[in-house]
């Protein structure tokens, strides 16, 4: 009667209508889950420290004199291990976008929301910063249940006014480094230090970006990952029945039933699962496991340290809530590659030899050579003929180049307006005109391609550009 009532119980799938922190009268389900521990919560904090020091490290570290990372939407300058890209370097951004799509998907196919549950800001930050505040103020999830429920009384004013101006300043000081990796740290450090009456545009900025971090992280909290993020809704399409995942192994735990000391649990019928409830307690998103694969499970593992925790005090083998696939778990295999894994690969490893070989290649010079519009050819004497031409340089690297345009093939002269002498700022861009003049006995047709080369001062071919030349049509003679 017991293992049928179980079955039924674990056949129903109603829970899938709505997600557990909506109550049924639609109002919202507020999640306490008990504070974790284990080896995989261990874990996660150490790699979440480490994550955590190089965000707000990042913008202070220099390579070459040039920030680790900094993404200047305002100026389209944008910085990555010290090297600059300008919007003329947009495709190889495009690409390395794409090649992150393909990787999250490609991860996601083998290992599920590993991604989530390890390295995801939002994981890293509600879990292993804002919740830890909150056990240290508030309790574990009983006290903190209990301080809800309570009337405003002096305690929990106290209580709430340390949590919430502690959850300001975390999330003042997140939004401070965002803008260090959008403006630089120099220029942050500057405008700190400066009167603030000089910069009100700024702060109003800041503060409303501080604003939407603190409600994210005190009042959104766990939504952020059910219903504005759109990855859990795609992991039903991207997961197979090979995909690693937390998963409970409903062979080994079926039928539940509660720990009796001395019992013979296959003969009394009864699974693994004692039916204790702690995998959906330390749950962040509250829900049970023991349902099956779900959008709302971002893969934290804490569930994995509770069950183990609960297996190892009973004196029951651990691991039976764990990392697997659907099909390991039924046939007792271990993982195998799939198809579809192999071809994400592959494309994946194409793309990242082509942006390996574009990064490689990309020059420090982005040369635009075009004739002038409107402009004939112009004569000079009977044998010369002269087209005139608007050139913009475009310097990406952090120092001025001294540079000059050559003809790559012949021995046309190349005469500037201005200046003979001129230098690509860096980071910046060089304009100007010249005209080039050739014997009419080099030129094949009347429009003809060339090639020009800009050089440095050295000798040194920084970028090569093809354009034409126009010259009159050579006469047949009687």
């Amino acid at each position: 009667m017991q293992k049928d009532q179980n079955k039924e119980e674990y056949m129903d799938q109603s829970f899938r209508d709505s997600i557990g922190t909506i109550k049924d009268d639609g109002d919202r389900n507020w999640i306490f889950p008990k504070k974790p521990k284990g080896k995989y919560y261990n874990a996660r904090s150490w790699v979440s420290v480490f994550l955590l020091a190089v965000l707000f490290t990042g913008p202070f570290i220099r390579i070459d004199g040039q920030p680790l990372l900094m993404i200047n939407i305002l100026e389209r300058k944008f910085i990555i291990f010290g090297q600059v890209f300008w919007p003329q370097d947009f495709y190889i951004f495009v690409l390395v976008m794409l090649s992150g799509i393909l990787f999250v998907v490609l991860f996601t196919v083998v290992f599920g929301r590993l991604f989530c549950g390890w390295v995801c800001p939002q994981t890293i930050f509600m879990e292993m910063v804002f919740r830890k505040i909150e056990y240290w103020i508030d309790g574990d999830f009983k006290h903190q249940k209990r301080l809800a429920d309570a009337p405003w009384n002096a305690e929990k004013i106290r209580k709430r006014a340390i949590k919430h101006s502690i959850f300001f300043g975390i999330s003042f000081l997140i939004a401070n480094t965002f803008l260090a990796y959008i403006i630089g740290s120099d220029e942050l450090l500057s405008i700190i230090t400066d009167n603030p009456l000089n910069h009100i545009s700024g702060l109003i900025s800041i503060l409303i970006f501080t604003g939407v971090f603190y409600w994210v992280f005190s009042w959104f909290r766990e939504q952020v990952c059910l219903v504005a993020c759109p990855y859990g809704r795609l992991q039903g399409v991207m997961l197979d029945r090979n995909s690693i995942v937390v998963a409970y192994d409903y062979i080994r735990g079926e039928v539940r039933g509660r720990f009796k000391k001395n019992e013979d649990r296959e003969e009394a019928g009864k699974g693994d699962c004692i039916d204790c409830h702690q995998c959906v307690d330390v749950c962040p998103t509250g829900i049970d496991i023991r349902n099956g694969t779900q959008l709302e499970c971002v893969n934290c593992t804490a569930c994995m340290d509770a069950c183990d925790h609960i297996m190892e005090s009973v004196g029951l083998p651990k691991g039976l809530i764990r990392y697997d696939s659907e099909e390991g778990i039924v046939n007792k295999t271990k993982k195998k590659l799939s198809v579809r894994t192999i071809g994400y690969s592959i494309v994946l490893v194409l793309l990242l030899g082509l942006v390996s070989f574009l990064l490689v290649n990309r020059s420090d010079v982005d040369a635009t050579i075009l004739k002038t519009p409107g402009q004939q050819y112009q004569k000079r004497g009977e044998n010369m003929v002269s087209n005139l031409y608007n050139y913009k340089i475009i310097n990406k690297t952090f120092e001025d180049i001294p540079a000059e345009i050559k003809l790559i093939d012949g021995d046309g002269k190349v005469e500037y307006i201005g200046s003979e002498d001129f230098v690509i700022p860096s980071e910046s861009i060089a304009e100007g005109s010249f005209f080039l003049t050739l014997n009419l006995s080099e030129v094949k047709q009347r429009n003809s391609k060339i090639y020009f080369g800009v050089y440095t001062k050295e000798g040194e071919l920084l970028d090569k550009v093809k354009t034409s030349f126009l010259a009159p049509l050579k006469r047949k003679q009687p």
